[in-house]
């Protein structure tokens, strides 16, 4: 089964929010739909960045992941640079819409 990602960068959390909750939260939503291979913060350019690895059928189930988990993440703070990305090999790449 291909292996996905859902990346973004967390800023201002919400009120009454706590920074270890976040990642924890994203992970329940992930872990909702799917099987999480991976899950990570780390500090990229001085900014957070929430990584949730995970697995899905293809890249249209990978989406409406990526977006449940996205969401969830702008529901405890301020996000930016979100994206979805499928590995092919050894590199990431953006999943598009489908047309």
């Amino acid at each position: 089964m291909p292996s996905y990602r859902v990346s973004a960068v967390v800023g201002l959390l919400q009120p009454g929010v706590d920074a270890p909750d976040v990642l924890p939260q994203a992970v329940l939503v992930a872990e909702s739909f799917t099987t999480v291979e991976a899950f990570d913060v780390s500090v990229v350019r001085g900014q957070a960045r929430v990584t949730v690895r995970f697995e899905a059928a293809d890249d249209q189930y990978a989406r409406r992941i990526g977006w449940a988990v996205l969401a969830r993440l702008d529901e405890l703070a301020e996000i930016s640079g979100r994206s979805v990305t499928r590995r092919f090999g050894s590199r990431w790449y953006p999943v598009r819409a489908q047309t």
